[in-house]
Parts: C-alpha cells; sequence; structure tokens
C-alpha cells in the first residue's frame, strides 16, 4: 500500500485487518477507515465535488476503527486533531490509489478466476445473470453488490476477499464516464480471466466526445484481460465485434441477429415476467422460460450463458438456472395494483436503444391493455446531438403504438415535441418526477400498462413512489 505510520503501535501492526471502509458511519470495531478527500476523487475519475472525510477520522476511531488511512498533507493540514491518535495512522499519497493497491494484494492471494463485465447499458443485470448461472453450478460467487463498478466500489468488493477466501470464481461489472483509463484501472486491480463486452451506445459521449471513443474505452477490458483469457462479445453489436482482434486468447461470441457460438431462436413473448426462446450453443438446443422481457435482457442472458459454458456447463444447465432468475431492483420490475392497472419499473438507466426496446416489449405484451403509456426520463451524457437524439426517439415513440408519453425533465421536452409533431396527441411534459407521478396518478386507470422509464439522476423512481402512495399494490 506505500504507506507510512509516523509513529505505529506495535499491537496494531501485528494485528489482522479484514475488513475497510471509506464511510464513517458504517465504521464498526475493527475496521480501517479510508479518509478520502477532494484530490483524490480528481486523479481517480470522480466528477464534481467531495467532501473531506479527514474530519471524521476521530468519530471512526471513537466507533472502534482499529487505523486510519489518508493523505499526508491533510495530517499536515489538520495536525491539531488528529496527532492523538498518530500511532494508528497510515499516511499515503493518494488514499483511494491505496485502496485498490491494497485490495490487488487481496485479489492475489485470493487468486481466484475472475469475470469482469462492461458495456453501455446492462451491466448489473448480466453480473446478477452470470452471478446467478454459475452459482447454480454449486459454484461460491463474490460479486459486486448494487452497481459498485467504479475506483472505489472495485476494490471494496474484491476487498471482501479479505475476510473469506472462499469464493470460487468473481463476477465483476466494470464501468466507465469520463476520458481517464477507468477500466484499464480497474483490470489492473483484478485482471480478468473472462472479459465480457456487452455493448457500446452512445452514452458518457458528453464526457468522451464521440461514440468511438466509447468503444476504445470499453475495449480496454478486452486489453486488460489476462493472456490465455476468454473474450466474450456480442456479435449483434459492431464496435463490440470489432473487438475480437484485442482478445488474448479465446473468443466466445453471443448473439440473436448474427452468427454466433450462444444464440437465442423462436422468441416468443408469452406475457410480462415470461419470454420464451432456444438457448443453442452447436449441437445443443434448450428451451428457456425467462423471467425478464426484452431482447436486451436476452442478449444479457446470452452473456451469462457464454460465460457458464466457459465454466463447464451444459446448455441444458444454464438454461434450467436462467428460469429461475428475476430483475433487479428499478431493471424491469413488474408490479401489479389492485386497482387493475400494471406497471413495469425501469428507472435505474436509459439510453434510446434501451428505452425502445422496452417500449417494443410494452407494445408487444400490452395487446390487451387499456392503454399503453410510456413514462421516460431525460437521457443523460449524450453529447453534442442530444437535443436531436431525444427528439428522434420521440418520433420513433410516437410511431411504436403506444396511447400516451409522460416526458420527464429537461431534455425530455425534446422528447415530447418529436411524439407531437409525429402524430402522439397524448404526449405531455411534466418538469421533475415529482409532477410526473401527480400526473400519472391522477391519469391512470384499470387496465392500463406503464413503462417506468429513466435516470438515476433523474430519479423517475419518484413516479413509482407517488403511485404506491395512492394505490394498493397487489400481494403477490
Amino acid at each position: 500500500m506505500n504507506a507510512v505510520a509516523p509513529d505505529p503501535n506495535a499491537a496494531l501492526l501485528e494485528r489482522e485487518v479484514v475488513s475497510f471502509v471509506i464511510d464513517s458511519r458504517e465504521v464498526q470495531s475493527g475496521d480501517v477507515f479510508f479518509a478520502l478527500s477532494q484530490p483524490e476523487y480528481r486523479n481517480n475519475c470522480f466528477n464534481g465535488d467531495f467532501e473531506d472525510s479527514t474530519r471524521y477520522v476521530p468519530s471512526a476511531f471513537e466507533k472502534g476503527a482499529a487505523a486510519s488511512v489518508l493523505r499526508r498533507d491533510r495530517f499536515d493540514e489538520h495536525r491539531a486533531y488528529l496527532k492523538p491518535f498518530l500511532d494508528r495512522l497510515f499516511l499515503v499519497d493518494d488514499a483511494i490509489a491505496a485502496l485498490q493497491r491494497l485490495a490487488h494484494g487481496v485479489y492475489r492471494e485470493w487468486n481466484g478466476p475472475v469475470v469482469a463485465i462492461t458495456g453501455s447499458a446492462g451491466k448489473t443485470t448480466a453480473k446478477e445473470l452470470a452471478a446467478h448461472v454459475l452459482e447454480s453450478s454449486g459454484r461460491k460467487v463474490l460479486r459486486n453488490i448494487k452497481n459498485y463498478n467504479n475506483a472505489l466500489g472495485h476494490p471494496l468488493t474484491v476487498l471482501k476477499l479479505a475476510k473469506d477466501q472462499s469464493y470460487d470464481v468473481a463476477v465483476l461489472e466494470m464501468g466507465m464516464s469520463t476520458p481517464m483509463n477507468e477500466i484499464q484501472r480497474l483490470c489492473r486491480i483484478t485482471p480478468p480471466d473472462v472479459a465480457v463486452e456487452l455493448n457500446v451506445l452512445p452514452v458518457h459521449v458528453q464526457h468522451l466526445g464521440s461514440i468511438e471513443n466509447v468503444a476504445n474505452a470499453k475495449a480496454e477490458l478486452i486489453e486488460g484481460m489476462k493472456d490465455g483469457g476468454v473474450a466474450v462479445l456480442n456479435a449483434d453489436d459492431p464496435f463490440v465485434a470489432a473487438m475480437s482482434n484485442l482478445s488474448k486468447g479465446k473468443t466466445i461470441t453471443y448473439g440473436i441477429e448474427q452468427k454466433a457460438d450462444v444464440m437465442a431462436t423462436n422468441i416468443r413473448f408469452v406475457q410480462f415476467g415470461e419470454t420464451r426462446f432456444e438457448l443453442q450453443a452447436g449441437d445443443d438446443l434448450e428451451e428457456v422460460a425467462f423471467p425478464l422481457n426484452g431482447i436486451h435482457n436476452i442478449l444479457n442472458a446470452l452473456a451469462a450463458g457464454a460465460v457458464g459454458l466457459h465454466f463447464g456447463m451444459t446448455v441444458g444447465e444454464i438454461a434450467k438456472s436462467l428460469e429461475t432468475t428475476c430483475a433487479p431492483p428499478q431493471r424491469g420490475e413488474i408490479l401489479r395494483f389492485a386497482e387493475g392497472f400494471t406497471v413495469i419499473n425501469d428507472s435505474y438507466n436509459s439510453n434510446p436503444a434501451a428505452l425502445l426496446s422496452m417500449v417494443h416489449t410494452l407494445v408487444e405484451g400490452g395487446v390487451g391493455a387499456a392503454r399503453r403509456i410510456v413514462v421516460a426520463g431525460e437521457m443523460l451524457e449524450l453529447g453534442t446531438g442530444e437535443k436531436e437524439i431525444h427528439r428522434e426517439t420521440g418520433e420513433k415513440l410516437a410511431g411504436s403504438g403506444i396511447d400516451m408519453l409522460i416526458g420527464v425533465r429537461g431534455l425530455a421536452h425534446e422528447l415530447v415535441e418529436g411524439a407531437l409533431v409525429s402524430g402522439l396527441n397524448n404526449a405531455v411534459f411534466a418538469a421533475n418526477s415529482d409532477a410526473a407521478g401527480d400526473l400519472l396518478a391522477a391519469e391512470i386507470k384499470p387496465g392500463d400498462l406503464v413503462l417506468i422509464k429513466g435516470s438515476r439522476g433523474v430519479r423517475t423512481e419518484k413516479v413509482l413512489e407517488k403511485l404506491l402512495e395512492r394505490f394498493e399494490q397487489q400481494q403477490k
């Protein structure tokens, strides 16, 4: 970790520490508290302003922390109130980099296989599916909780191995949003044995400049894989398919439209919560009753299936496992209400392709619905063409077969305008998610089928919260 202990406590140096935290509110007895400050965040790919948590070092020790790691300059600046704890402080140049080096050391001691997953959309769902498939084979799987896929969440996940090295495999999503080689940095912590690329979409273009730059950033996963490893690539995405040239070992492809090693054929939408398809790999073919909806989720399932095949599972075993999975929170959850309407909650993230895919699912599965209503938040970080992208997406929504559109916040006004000029008369704009929730709650009727699609920054989950305040959810 390249840390200096100015006045080390001899007993501390002999102590085994297995728990590490960055939030002083979560400190428990025996933890090591990493006190982060603005320079670390800036140097490690985080946008925005962050609080200097050096001030919380004393309270961390009051809660029983064994030690604290912080920047040398922060110690010098706050020496007056940190000096009493000098024998339990470790001083470093960069506390986030120190956390990452520590995680790498723990990973090397564990020395198990790593499945790393990235893509512009679907990372968390694909991670959960891959972990579920491998767990069904009897393996103990370490995975990121929630979307802990960045310069902090990733090492904190890996550091769980310090407490428990009995995991058979780690399935880790890796995210990026800046041109600062984020995925390359994460691969240095845990070089992937299996590198899974889902898709390249015009997301984070605001920070990276072009979709080509997004593709290059995502390709860092393949460049960072171990020699002799496996690249799992989406054959239906041209940017991803082109990454086969970067593979340092075997390549497994998956897809629906393009011929691939792992494919889904004969896809049928049965009802919300059940899509059927045939999972094919070579000469092996198995029917799957898949609980998630949308082509994008079938692609995620194929990626997970490719991972399972690499680890020696049969097509039949993978198909059986996929039938017992469920949607992660806010990613295609289906909620039925006692008043007779149904809501699909997909409010975690959004981009044009994902929105249109879910709308297609809504229309296809909502033939018997009284109305098909879409609540769509503005889509973030689309770059210089964001207004045009929103308007064009609105035009496509108008022709999709939906009955009503509620655009939420900012550029969703362009989404609504595009829909209106293209013939969808029932399209309205709400300034924020609270207003959209009130509007929908006043409008909704028995038999309606609603899709809520948005990004965390727009907080479209508040739309659902408004419904839950006023209506009773049907008991399962």
